[in-house]
């Protein structure tokens, strides 16, 4: 009895060390965390602890005046954050996020629901500490359930964000204020910041009934105003057709750091046109006060109106929001059709595409041709590969094409009649080589005995005249393509449900590479309704370098994975690809200013612009 008394106490006393070793561990990681107020993934961030605004802002700007934006198509719910139905534009003015990128700096975000942010050297988790005065509209304060909350139901009812958010695990209160988010895996530089692009969500009010005592359900659609903590809440709505966003006077955020000079405008207000036509003639009758303009040739041929000429209406082109940026747009071939797995026909449509001529008679020369899955940014490839860049594609353990060891990638180019024809002959060799048989101009596949055809789905009738230019070129090496143009509501159900052949889109990138490609590319995101995989893309390859590039050590390494990425994806032929500008079309009726000069990475319009009064009366109506 007595030695098992002893060895009671003894095990006893060694539980009583094991526990209070486990405190004081987690007493010495609460003293060795580092908060940050801001976090880059670049380097390290430009305003320091404690800093009073941001450079670029106008402390003294004035609030108040409106804007009124044109949006094509139509809305048919407030919630911020279902994935099914058509979400009115401009919601997020009332939401806000655990952090906000700054205009002058690139992949830098500093706090703002949240003061600050901590994290342990293999990025293994992220604790974020909320602001003490951040509230809801209704005046509550913001909590860290509110946080996990939000995370935990966006995952549930949003497939794509789901997936974003793959690799955080848990989110659960770790303080008064403060919430830890744990990752799955360690050494993803990206995943903090992740986190803090949560959309924050107020539980109480979405488990709550409405005014007529029904239960509130986030999973439905509602055309009820919904609660915010943002500078502005929803004001008048006319389903379908218009809504607006007040400035909210006792915001709760107005005068802290990241805020100062911002949101100036009293109300912003969304008018939604059928297309952009009508939203054009909206513009020129003064009825919308900014348009970004789209159409190369709009932009050409059309901006001679009497406005223009009495100078009430200012045209601009900024290039400031494409500088953190690379791009890639094109034809997407849907690979879930059996047609298209085959990389010849795919490159085949390739050699048909003749951007040159578009350029001259249809862009008026605005345009260039992509050439990169980052064109425009330094991430983009260059030449052959060399030094890490060719170290990581010859360790590659999956494989890739030969060529990208032996040719640099380029477009082919159909600025000569000659080169047009040599196009077209390379095309139909490539044809032939996939099995097709020329037949009285068709393209005739063997197996099945029927031409080959090719539907293009169109988001509304803007882009006809361009695919009817296409359509052409194809006709010429046998390949039949279809138009089927469809509104918004159509466009956006198909893509969701892969229903086309072939569709119009791309994506933008960062200068720092991250979780998105998984949703751009990975395997996993191929039969993924939401995501942003619209080809349907499944290469080992591709999802191996993906893994590298999330857990890159440092700055050299990633600029030299994404390059390997690049001709990867290049090489593949995943896509026809498009044309781009790299600045913006803006035209505005002369009623606002700026802080001069505009910040690096942004124009900013219109959370640091403000209604200049003056310049309104001016103008009169």
């Amino acid at each position: 009895m007595g030695r098992q008394r002893r060895r009671t106490a003894a095990c006893s006393l060694a539980l009583a060390g094991l526990l209070l070793t486990g405190v004081l561990a987690t007493v010495s990681q609460a003293q060795d965390a580092v908060w940050r107020h801001g976090v880059s993934l670049i380097g390290p961030v430009k305003y320091p602890k404690g800093f009073k605004r941001f450079d670029y802002v106008n402390p003294d700007a004035p609030k108040g005046g409106s804007v009124r934006f044109g949006a094509n198509g139509t809305f048919d719910t407030l919630n911020p954050v279902l994935p099914k139905g058509n979400r009115a534009t401009g919601l997020n003015l009332s939401y806000e996020t655990l952090m906000t990128p700054s205009y002058d700096e690139a992949s830098t975000e500093y706090g703002l629901l949240a003061e600050e942010l901590s994290y342990p050297e293999d990025f293994s988790s992220v604790t974020y500490r909320l602001r003490k005065e951040a509230r809801w509209h209704d005046g509550k304060p913001i909590t860290p359930e509110d946080v996990i909350w939000s995370f935990n139901i966006i995952k549930e009812i949003d497939v794509q964000r789901a997936f974003y958010y793959k690799h955080v695990k848990t989110a659960t209160k770790t303080g008064e204020r403060e919430i830890t988010f744990k990752f799955d895996q360690t050494g993803n530089r990206e995943l903090p910041q992740i986190v803090g692009q949560l959309t924050v969500l107020p539980q109480h009010w979405w488990e709550g009934s409405d005014a007529a005592g029904k239960k509130r359900d986030i999973r439905s659609s509602t055309l009820e105003p919904p609660l915010g903590s943002g500078p502005y809440k929803v004001g008048k709505v006319d389903p379908g057709r218009s809504i607006a966003y007040d400035l909210v006077e006792d915001y709760w955020g107005r005068d802290i750091n990241v805020n100062v000079g911002s949101n100036n405008i009293g109300e912003i207000r969304y008018e939604y046109f059928r297309d952009n036509t009508a939203q054009f003639e909206a513009f020129k009758s003064g009825s919308l006060d900014w348009r970004n303009e789209s159409t190369a040739k709009v932009w050409a041929t059309q901006y001679e109106f009497p406005a223009i000429k009495k100078k009430q209406v200012v045209l601009n082109m900024y290039e400031n929001s494409y500088r953190t940026s690379g791009v890639m747009v094109g034809f997407i071939p849907n690979m879930r059709r059996d047609k298209f797995k085959d990389v010849r026909l795919r490159q085949a449509m390739d050699l048909a595409f003749n951007f040159e001529e578009l350029n001259r008679s249809i862009f008026y020369g605005q345009y260039e041709r992509i050439d990169s899955y980052f064109y425009g940014s330094s991430l983009a490839a260059k030449g052959l590969p060399e030094g890490r860049e060719l170290e990581i594609l010859k360790g590659l353990k999956n494989p890739i094409p030969e060529e990208i060891f032996t040719e640099e990638f380029k477009n082919p180019s159909g600025a000569t009649r000659g080169d047009d024809r040599k196009n077209r002959r390379s095309a139909l060799r490539l044809l032939k080589a996939a099995g097709y048989e020329i037949k009285q101009g068709l393209a005739i596949d063997p197996k099945t005995g029927k031409p080959l055809i090719v539907e293009l789905l169109l988001n509304g009738p803007t882009f006809e005249g361009i695919a009817l230019r296409y359509l052409g070129s194809l006709k010429r090496i046998g390949i039949t393509l279809k138009l089927r143009v469809v509104d918004s509501s159509q466009f956006i159900e198909r893509v969701r449900n892969r229903e086309f052949d072939m569709m119009y889109a791309g994506w933008g990138q960062s200068l720092s590479l991250g979780n998105e490609q998984l949703d751009y590319f990975g395997s996993d995101a191929a039969n993924k309704p939401t995501s942003r995989n619209y080809g349907g893309i499944q290469n080992p390859a591709i999802d191996e370098i993906i893994q590298l590039i999330l857990k890159a050590k440092d700055r050299d390494e990633l600029v030299a994975l994404s390059k390997a990425y690049d001709r990867i994806l290049l090489w593949n032929r995943y896509i026809i690809p498009g044309w781009t500008l790299r600045a913006s079309r803006t035209a505005r009726w002369d009623k606002y200013s700026h802080p001069d000069p505009l910040p690096e990475f942004a124009v900013g319009f219109p959370n640091i612009w403000w209604y200049d009064q003056a310049k309104a009366e001016k103008i009169g109506r």
